[in-house]
């Protein structure tokens, strides 16, 4: 087998593992309302909303055994690995830099986010975003400052093929708790590997590089959210179900707008 294929596939694996923030950290919804810096940036907050108290229903949830496997694994390599590296990383850098980082790579995102609108037909959000791009990366100093937001009131989007999947139809097939990343599902675990292949980052860089950039990107997301997944871990009574259920009802609640 060919060698840069090899390579190839190995980076979309990775990337499948480390490459797209988790729902937690998916960074792709409108934006709350500013409440300091780190507020621009949704988390665990945007996530859990999407969870609504109620009665319990059956879920088809054929990989429970690995997922609950999977989810305590998550959870221990955020609360002893992740988290404390990402305290010391805050503690570092400052806040300020930390949004323009993310800001940035926001930018660079922006192929999935409009493409993923045009497959949807939404051609308002998709003028949005090509917008924000062309103001961002120059006025914005490559998308390192938002004045397309804070001037213009163009909001970014968040629009993904899971979304677009979905969106048209396709099931999201069963839960899937993914390394590192937290609950999925069928669906939108696939839907992650086109929107790796529009991140222009996968074709100008080495596969290396492109891998270690995006972890770090996930990396600085999760240092300005650091306290809220025990927030909302803590008043849960099966902590896995949750979870599973609050990404469930987010991602509906997504496709449907």
């Amino acid at each position: 087998m060919d060698k840069g294929f090899r390579a190839k596939t190995a980076a979309l694996l990775i990337c499948f593992l480390l490459g797209v923030p988790p729902a937690a950290v998916r960074a792709q919804g409108a934006p709350p309302q500013e409440q300091g810096e780190a507020a621009e940036f949704e988390g665990f907050e945007e996530f859990a909303n999407g969870k609504e108290e109620g009665p319990a229903k059956k879920v088809f949830d054929p990989l429970s055994g690995y997922n609950r496997f999977m989810f305590h694994f998550n959870d221990k390599a955020y609360l002893w690995v992740w988290k404390p590296s990402a305290k010391v990383y805050a503690k570092a850098v400052p806040e300020s830099a930390r949004v323009a980082i993310t800001r940035a790579f926001d930018n660079c995102a922006f192929p999935a986010r409009f493409g993923n609108s045009l497959f949807q037909l939404k051609f308002k959000k998709a003028g949005t975003e090509l917008g924000r791009f062309l103001v961002n990366s120059t006025a914005g100093v490559g998308g390192l400052f938002d004045p397309a937001d804070k001037l213009l009131g163009w909001r970014r989007g968040d629009e993904d093929f899971g979304q677009t999947l979905g969106a048209y139809r396709v099931g999201e097939g069963f839960p899937i708790v993914l390394p590192l990343l937290g609950p999925s599902n069928l669906r939108d675990s696939l839907g992650i590997i086109p929107d790796f292949l529009m991140n222009p980052i996968s074709y100008f860089l080495s596969t290396e590089t492109s891998v270690g950039i995006r972890t770090g990107d996930i990396f600085n997301r999760s240092s300005l959210h650091l306290e809220e997944y025990e927030s909302f871990k803590k008043d849960a009574l099966d902590p896995y179900t949750f979870f599973r259920e609050a990404y469930q009802q987010n991602r509906q609640k997504r496709i449907q707008e």
